[in-house]
C-alpha cells in the first residue's frame, strides 16, 4: 500500500541527497534544490526500510487545531503499517513554545531512533535539535515553522497554497476587486510564505488591491475579530484569503454576521475536516488542501528511511490542492482515490 503513493522511475544520481548529520546553510523549503516529490520516493530510493519495532518521537505544535490532529492520525496510519511505535506529543496552544520545547528535550536519547517535529516558530526547538544532533539522532522537520539549519523538511510549498487562491480570484474576477489577507503568526515561515504568494500573485495581474493584511495568529476568534473590522472599512471587498482553515472559519463567521456571504468570498489553508463540512454547506469558499493524514505517512517513511541509515534529500514536497464545491468529491472519496487523484494532478503538472 506505501508504494502506491510512489509511480514513475528516475536515476537516484539525478537528485541531490544529503546526509542528515551535515552543517547546512539556512533552509527555504520552498526552494531549496536538494529535494525529491512525495510520490517519487520508492521510484528512486528504493521500497521502505523494515523498521519494525523501532520507536519514533513525534512533538507537534498543539492538538488544538484539526490540522495537528490528522496530521497525528496519519503518523498512528503509518506507524500500524511498518509495525513501528510513535509517542505523540503535543503543546498545550499554538504559543507554548517552552513548553513544547521540554517535551523534544525530553525525547533526546537512547529510547527513539528519530523525531518528528513541527515547531511553533523558527527557533524555539534550536537548543533540542543541537542535543538531538550531538547524539546522532535523526530529526524531521515536518510543515509550518521551519528551522534554519534542520537537516530534513517534510511538508508543502507553502507560497503556493496563496498562490493557488489569488489564480481563483483571478480567474473569477476578470474586472478585479478588493481583497484582504488574515495572517498566521507574525514571524512564521509558512504564514510569510502563503501572505507573501497571494499578494505577489494578485499584484502581478494589476487589477486588485490588497486593501488589509492583517494577523490572526491562527486563532478563530481573533480571525473573527480582524475580518469584522475589514468588512466595516472596506465596503467593496469581494474577498479574504486566511493563511489557515480556524482562522478562515472564523472570517465566515464574520461575513455570515454581515451579510455579506454572496458578496465576499473567503478561502483558507490546511483541508480540515471542518473546512470541507463548511464548502459542503456553500459557507467557505474553499481550502488548499494539505493532506495532512498522507503528509504525516510520508513523513514517518522519511524518518524511518534515515534511522536505517538511507541518505536522502533535505526536503520531501507533500501534496497540496485547491478545493472549492465544483471539485471536492475529486478529493474527499475514499483514500486510494484521492490519493490517485493528486498522483494525476502531479504528473500533470509536471
Amino acid at each position: 500500500m506505501r508504494n502506491t503513493l510512489l509511480i514513475g522511475t528516475v536515476l537516484i544520481g539525478l537528485v541531490p541527497t544529503i546526509c542528515w548529520g551535515a552543517d547546512l546553510p539556512a533552509l527555504n523549503p520552498d526552494t531549496e534544490q536538494s529535494r525529491v516529490n512525495w510520490w517519487e520516493i520508492s521510484a528512486k530510493y528504493g521500497p521502505a526500510p523494515n523498521v519494525q519495532g523501532k520507536r519514533f518521537g513525534v512533538v507537534l505544535k498543539t492538538l488544538t487545531n484539526e490540522y495537528w490532529q490528522l496530521l497525528a492520525d496519519g503518523y498512528r496510519k503509518g506507524a500500524d503499517a511498518t509495525k513501528v511505535t510513535v509517542d505523540i506529543q503535543a503543546a498545550q496552544g499554538e504559543n507554548d513554545q517552552m513548553g513544547q520545547l521540554s517535551m523534544m528535550e525530553n525525547m533526546v536519547g537512547s529510547r527513539y531512533q528519530g523525531i518528528l517535529i513541527s515547531p511553533q516558530t523558527d527557533a524555539n526547538l534550536q537548543p533540542a535539535i543541537d542535543e538531538a544532533k550531538a547524539a546522532n539522532l535523526p530529526v524531521v522537520n515536518v510543515d509550518d515553522a521551519v528551522v534554519g539549519n534542520i537537516g530534513h523538511f517534510v511538508g508543502n510549498v507553502q507560497r503556493e497554497n496563496g498562490v493557488r487562491v489569488a489564480q481563483w480570484f483571478i480567474a473569477h474576477y476578470p474586472q478585479g476587486g478588493e481583497v484582504a489577507i488574515i495572517e498566521g503568526q507574525a514571524g512564521v515561515f509558512a504564514a510569510l510564505q502563503r501572505s507573501a504568494g497571494f499578494r505577489d500573485t494578485i499584484a502581478a495581474n494589476g487589477k486588485f488591491k490588497v486593501v488589509a493584511s492583517v494577523p490572526g495568529n491562527w486563532d478563530r476568534q481573533q480571525s473573527y475579530d480582524a475580518a469584522t473590522n475589514i468588512l466595516q472599512r472596506n465596503p467593496n471587498l469581494i474577498g479574504l484569503y486566511c493563511n489557515n482553515d480556524t482562522m478562515a472559519l472564523g472570517a465566515v463567521e464574520a461575513v455570515k454576521a454581515a451579510s455579506l456571504s454572496d458578496k465576499v468570498k473567503v478561502f483558507g489553508t490546511d483541508g480540515t475536516n471542518d473546512a470541507y463540512v463548511s464548502i459542503k454547506a456553500g459557507e467557505l469558499t474553499g481550502t488548499v488542501d494539505s493532506f495532512p493524514v498522507l503528509t504525516g505517512e510520508i513523513a514517518l517513511d522519511v524518518v524511518e528511511r534515515l534511522a536505517a541509515g538511507q541518505t536522502m534529500p533535505r526536503v520531501v514536497a507533500t501534496p497540496q490542492a485547491l478545493v472549492t464545491r465544483e471539485n471536492i468529491a475529486r478529493y474527499k472519496g475514499s483514500e486510494e482515490e484521492s490519493r490517485q487523484a493528486l498522483i494525476q494532478d502531479a504528473s500533470i503538472k509536471h
